[in-house]
């Protein structure tokens, strides 16, 4: 078997492990009522089980960012599939929170093992062909969480309960453990990696200006997504529709992203993606029924390109940070919702209990929780925009001030 057909089996390999880091988010929003009713949580205990997931993503991806030059990445997703496998397993067994905690943490750090050994792999694996080759391993992302918000409505509306339906991600992560019992993965001259080399670049002004953006652009995107069944239950829309729908078009637009960026500034793209979320959001807050995916269609035209951007942004405008760069990039995004996914939760929990306090009916209790909790989370955009504008000037600046020079 040639280079090739090992890159693709290799290449299919990563992308099934994707889908199953997807399902996992898609799945765990569409159980989190069923959670909280079976063990008796408040939305700020769900918070706290959330904050888990996004919280081993990062601790993850610093850890696989730092040693995969040494490791490589076979054994990084080798350590994925045991965590994605232990962590299902203690959590379809879990007995209360303290259960969920530690299960969802094992979870999230298997998300982030898959990402610290794939994005780095397929870039050298593929280095005539980088950006679009990324671009369709991350299509299944969105691609995953279609999948698993669109099993996870069936499995609802079918009466099965949140326990097979964390069993069936189970299915993903036995094949690609399979595959990688057999799968030979590229060997590549590591005197050309260093990582201390990708350290001494990260201290940078525009580098802890990007990671303070990614923290913004995930809580944005997740922050959303994460909660849509507490915060759109009760809307006259299917929360798991919705979020089919979000990611749904987000895999098709990442698909077709290549030409895109190329033909944008990247900068461009991300103030244009900051628009449209904050007009997405603001729908979602005053909308109802059958206009919630309306709003929902615009949400998803600007979270679409928010963290592949974010990481081309690193790639293009500070290259000597590598592997690390990048890793450390998606870790901050993940490590920030861990930080505000307790608040998320804390926020509905107020939003209900004042309106409570306001004499609501039960339904319209939840509605109007869902939608400050949205008007909350509006913020996160528009701090953006404002952030980007200021980007757009500086990086256009230095483009110019560099062509005079020249």
């Amino acid at each position: 078997m040639d280079n090739n057909n090992y890159n693709r089996i290799v290449f299919r390999l990563c992308c099934i492990a994707l889908i199953v880091t997807s399902m996992t988010f898609a799945i765990r929003a569409g159980i989190l009522g069923q959670l909280g009713s079976e063990f008796g949580l408040t939305d700020t205990e769900l918070g706290w089980v959330n904050a888990m997931a996004f919280l081993g993503f990062p601790v993850a991806t610093m850890v696989g960012g730092i040693i995969y030059n040494a490791i490589g990445a076979k054994k990084l997703v080798a350590l994925a599939f045991i965590c994605h496998l232990l962590g299902l397993v203690l959590t379809i067994t879990a007995d209360g929170f303290w259960g969920l905690l530690v299960s969802t943490f094992l979870i999230g750090f298997a998300n982030g093992a898959v990402e610290a050994g794939c994005n780095p792999l397929i870039a050298e694996m593929y280095p005539k062909n980088t950006t679009t080759m990324l671009n369709r391993f991350h299509v299944w992302f969105p691609g995953g969480i279609v999948i698993g918000a669109l099993a996870s409505n069936f499995m609802s509306g079918a009466g099965l309960n949140w326990q097979w339906q964390v069993a069936l991600i189970l299915v993903p992560t036995v094949i690609y453990g399979a595959m990688l019992i057999k799968a030979q993965f590229p060997r590549f001259d590591t005197r050309s990696h260093s990582t201390s080399s990708n350290i001494r670049h990260l201290f940078t002004p525009l580098y802890i200006f990007l990671i303070a953006c990614m923290t913004f652009t995930a809580t944005t995107e997740f922050g959303t997504q994460q909660w849509i069944e507490r915060i759109l239950g009760s809307s006259g829309a299917s929360p798991m529709v919705v979020l089919a729908l979000i990611t749904g078009l987000m895999a098709v637009g990442r698909f077709f992203a290549g030409p895109i960026v190329h033909k944008l500034n990247p900068t461009g793209v991300l103030l244009g993606s900051a628009i449209c979320a904050s007009l997405g959001i603001f729908m979602m807050s005053q909308a109802e029924g059958s206009m919630i995916y309306i709003a929902a269609i615009l949400f998803a035209l600007g979270v679409t390109y928010f963290w592949p951007t974010m990481l081309g942004c690193v790639a293009e405008y500070i290259p000597k940070s590598g592997a690390l760069g990048m890793s450390l990039m998606g870790g901050a995004g993940m490590f920030a919702m861990s930080i505000w996914n307790p608040v998320i939760g804390s926020w509905i929990d107020t939003a209900r209990s004042s309106a409570e306090a306001s004499g609501a009916s039960a339904e319209q209790i939840e509605i109007l929780a869902g939608q400050a909790v949205l008007q909350n989370l509006l913020i996160f955009p528009i701090i953006l925009i404002v952030a980007f504008i200021g980007l757009h000037l500086v990086i256009n600046n230095n483009k110019r001030t560099e062509k005079c020079a020249s």
